[in-house]
């Protein structure tokens, strides 16, 4: 299976399944993990300092000889020191959001890094191929963290044909379903970040796991739609702080400072209420943690499964 798939050829990977970026804990555990199951595990540097950076990719080099990448966050304010980390340490595959990755691109094709960047229109999408992406990730509002406004059913089969280099589809993405949809719609991979929070290798605090686990269909909102970068999370005490001081008026630096360090708070000290929980609406399709090989297994396995019955559905 997936012999002639175009993203395992190009990424020399089993599985065409990406781990999504998830800044604080998207961790070399996880990322080697991925990888070693067949999959792409990504490191998530967020705002990560370079030598923490650098730190976690050396780890990730120790415990998989298979193909990993670094998932960045262009508006980081190290990102020019990320970027040399990334290319001191040749690492084989990153991911880009939240700008464009132009400038880094010559230094990155010398080395023979694959550049794919998170889009989330058809324009960005184009404009990203133009200069050089490799592959694109098509990733729908139903995503966790950062997100844009086109869902993925609309936003995926648009970009598919607008750009010709193969395109992953991310969000609202958790089983063999999921994966079935993504390929009916064009795409030759897919992206999953929600459904690893859920894996015994993420480092996520146990409470960050236990309000997954608890979440239902509607127990997500997005919050920051007034400052252009809006983020879905699960519904607490921070977001509907959030919510009255967006209401109430409040100014982009009251804002962004009510949102200071709130993610780590949720992942790495639990807590879940005054932290920003950041997950996907199919967290609440969610309702168990298994290892990272089993989940990949899982979704692979169950594919012929999905493709029968939508053929049975056809007749």
């Amino acid at each position: 299976m997936f012999e002639n798939n175009a993203i395992c050829k190009l990424l020399n990977i089993k599985y065409p399944i990406f781990q999504g970026g998830m800044a604080w804990i998207g961790t070399a555990e996880l990322a080697s993990a991925v990888s070693n199951a067949g999959g792409l595990g990504l490191i998530g540097a967020g705002h990560m300092p370079p030598e923490i950076l650098r730190a976690e990719i050396q780890k990730c080099k120790g415990w998989t000889d298979k193909p990993f990448g670094v998932n960045i966050m262009l508006m980081s304010p190290f990102v020019k020191e990320v970027m040399q980390v990334v290319i001191d340490e040749r690492v084989p595959v990153i991911t880009t959001g939240a700008g464009n990755p132009g400038e880094y691109l010559p230094a990155l094709k010398e080395i023979g890094t694959k550049v794919i960047p998170v889009v989330a229109s058809v324009a960005l999408a184009k404009r990203l191929v133009r200069i050089g992406a490799d592959a694109v990730i098509a990733e729908g509002t139903e995503s966790g963290g950062h997100i844009g406004e086109i869902t993925t059913m609309a936003l995926l089969p648009q970009v598919v044909d607008a750009v010709d280099v193969p395109v992953i589809g991310a969000g609202g993405i958790g089983d063999s379903r999921g994966m079935a949809a993504a390929f009916a719609l064009g795409a030759q991979a897919i992206q999953m970040g929600s459904r690893f929070v859920l894996s015994e290798e993420c480092i996520a605090h146990e409470n960050y796991k236990k309000l997954v686990l608890k979440a239902k269909d509607r127990s997500t909102v997005v919050t920051g739609k007034s400052l252009g970068h809006p983020a879905r999370v699960i519904a607490n005490k921070l977001s509907r702080k959030y919510e009255e001081m967006e209401a109430a008026g409040a100014s982009a630096e009251e804002l962004e400072q009510l949102g200071v360090g709130s993610l780590h708070r949720a992942t790495h000290e639990g807590d879940v209420e005054n932290g920003s929980v950041m997950i996907g609406e199919i967290s609440g399709m969610l309702n168990d943690i298994k290892p990272v090989k089993q989940i990949i297994e899982d979704i692979v396995g169950g594919l012929p499964n999905v493709i029968t019955a939508i053929q049975g559905n056809c007749k």
